[in-house]
């Protein structure tokens, strides 16, 4: 039986004292580093936002607070957390997959998708990062915990892939590791020094 991923889900793995993994302050700094990491190669402050299998969007506040007048898009297959917080957070309804064909008329200085990639099939992610590939402009963020990891947090659905096979996924779209989960877009590649790469 899939997952259900509505509010009492949301309330479980994000807000509940005994099961919630991450905390607030955990948030801000870790979406502080990566607009840092994001600004230094992009050579300015980041203007716009994709985040992919955002939930109710929790980084979208934080964004707003670092860089107030950031654009914010969020993606997410939750049928519950679209229609909540769709319109009032910018969040459309889409699969990762659905990356392979989804365009808009911008590419992105920053794209997140955080503890989304571990619960998906091998063809959902390779569709999906094809287009992640092809819209960011500066950085991407790609959370994922691999079999060599002990994140914590909801296993139901786990796919336990070793570290070396999302590494080749990201080679095959170009994207060019730089450390803490953050890859440069392949048109950053020139701004990219040697031993800056992973």
């Amino acid at each position: 039986m899939p997952k259900t991923y509505d509010q009492a889900y949301f309330d479980k793995w994000y807000r509940s004292a005994g099961h919630a993994v991450r905390s607030p302050a955990e948030l801000t700094r870790k979406v502080a580093m990566v607009l840092g990491q994001a600004e230094f190669y992009l050579g300015r402050p980041v203007r716009n936002v994709l985040d992919i299998g955002c939930g109710e969007a929790p980084w979208r506040a934080v964004l707003r607070r670092l860089r107030p007048g950031i654009e914010y898009r969020g993606l997410e297959a939750s049928e519950y957390a679209v229609m909540r917080y769709g319109r009032s957070r910018n969040i459309g309804y889409a699969r990762f997959g659905q990356l392979a064909e989804l365009r808009f008329d911008t590419r992105f200085d920053l794209i997140v998708c955080t503890d989304v990639l571990h619960y998906l099939k091998p063809a959902e992610i390779r569709a999906g990062l094809t287009g992640i590939g092809e819209m960011a402009e500066g950085l991407a963020f790609l959370e994922v915990y691999t079999r060599e990891d002990d994140p914590g947090g909801d296993r139901e659905g786990f796919f336990n892939r070793s570290a070396s096979w999302y590494r080749s996924q990201f080679d095959e779209v170009g994207l060019i590791p730089v450390g803490s989960q953050c890859y440069a877009s392949p048109r950053l590649a020139r701004s990219v020094a040697s031993l800056e790469r992973l």
